[in-house]
Order: structure tokens, then C-alpha cells, then sequence
């Protein structure tokens, strides 16, 4: 009597199903991805995580599935202003998938030339570019209103004073400004330390909107 021949369980190895197509092996890498916020800002005191950062926790995740990914940028005129439209592509047998995010350039930034303004908002729009691609949700980071609101709630009156504290004192260099250099000077400096605090409405904005009507228009 011939014994049934049954496999032995050690030597017994799963079969691995590898799934086709973009889609299944995107949702497999936006469920594995940690991109971790290691970078600082030490005016603002908050964490957060740049575009170089999300790629270097993506790219193992992109090896494993066999998916490629691709950035690029194109320059958009709106309006009379200039937009990076960045654009972050994935892509597996054929078949791809995008998300594009948009970022604009200022006029100008205290020192910094045209090419690294450009490069900054490339940056910028390339990260936002990821975070839809991967579904990154980045509405807890500073940059963005949802933070803003957050940190009002959880600081209460104290956070709100010192916010009025801090406008009162843009209010008032805006205020000792007597040339039209010096305005766009202290503007710049406030708009990168504090955007919010340039807002449309905001004190000083329209303290600016004053100060302006009352200096000589350049010739």
C-alpha cells in the first residue's frame, strides 16, 4: 500500500500575486507611505515636510510595486502673474496616473534671484503635487489656513494676543515708512515672517493701502 506523499509544511513557500496595472499598486504604496515631517522652521517653531522628503520615503515603496514617477513643471500667466504647475506622474504597464498642483512665484523675495524664486515655488507646488498623488494630508501643516485655525482654537486668548501683538508692531513699521522702497522693503519682510498677516483686509494691509496713497508715486 503506496503512503500518500503530502508536502512538508516547512519547505512550503506562499505563492506571491503580483498585482497589474497602476492603480491596485498605487493604493498599495499610499497605504504603506510614511513620509516623516524632518525638516524645521525655527521662526514659525513648527515641523513639516518638503518634497525631497516625500520622495526619499516613496522611492522603496515605488521599486516594490514597479512603478515609475515623474515631476515636471510648466509656467502659467494668469492674470499677469506667473504660476508653477507641477506635475507628478505614476505610472505601470501603460497605464498612468497624475495629480498637479500650482504654486506662484512673488515678484520679488528678499535674497533671493529670479532663478531660486522660481525654484521655491517649484518646490512648493511639486510637494502638493505628491500629497494628492499619495494622499498625504497636509492640512495639520503651517503653511496651510487649516493650521492657522487649529492653533487659534487650541491657544485660546493668549495665542490671539499675540497675534495682535505682532500686527500692532507690523502696523507701526509700516506706518514709519517714508519711501516707497521702504514700504515694499517692510512688506516683503512681513509677507515671509507672517503671510497671514498680509492678508486683503487685514490692518496692515490697509495700513500699507494708506501709507501708500500718501508717499510720491514713483516717476
Amino acid at each position: 500500500m503506496r503512503e500518500a506523499v503530502r508536502p512538508h509544511l516547512k519547505n512550503f513557500k506562499k505563492m506571491e500575486t503580483k498585482t497589474t496595472g497602476v492603480q491596485p499598486a498605487l493604493i498599495e504604496i499610499q497605504t504603506k507611505l510614511k513620509a516623516p515631517k524632518s525638516q524645521y522652521n525655527s521662526f514659525g517653531k513648527y515641523k513639516y515636510r518638503s518634497a525631497e522628503d516625500i520622495l526619499e520615503a516613496v522611492k522603496p515603496l515605488l521599486s516594490e510595486q514597479g512603478v515609475l514617477l515623474t515631476l515636471s513643471d510648466d509656467i502659467i500667466e494668469v492674470a499677469g502673474r506667473f504660476y508653477i504647475k507641477a506635475t507628478a506622474t505614476a505610472t505601470k504597464d501603460g497605464e498612468s496616473v497624475t495629480n498637479t498642483a500650482f504654486a506662484r512665484e512673488d515678484d520679488t523675495k528678499k535674497g533671493m534671484d529670479g532663478s531660486q524664486i522660481t525654484g521655491t515655488a517649484s518646490s512648493y507646488a511639486r510637494k502638493y503635487a505628491l500629497n494628492g498623488l499619495f494622499l498625504i494630508d497636509d492640512t495639520k501643516d503651517a503653511d496651510t489656513d487649516e493650521y492657522h485655525k487649529q492653533t487659534v482654537k487650541k491657544g485660546g486668548k493668549a495665542t490671539q494676543a499675540a497675534d495682535a501683538a505682532l500686527m500692532q508692531k507690523a502696523v507701526a513699521e509700516m506706518q514709519a515708512v517714508t519711501t516707497r522702497a521702504g514700504l515694499r522693503d517692510v512688506w516683503d519682510k512681513w509677507k515671509e515672517q507672517c503671510p497671514d498677516i498680509c492678508e486683503v483686509g487685514s490692518d496692515f494691509y490697509n495700513a500699507a493701502v494708506e501709507v501708500g496713497k500718501k508717499l510720491p508715486k514713483a516717476s
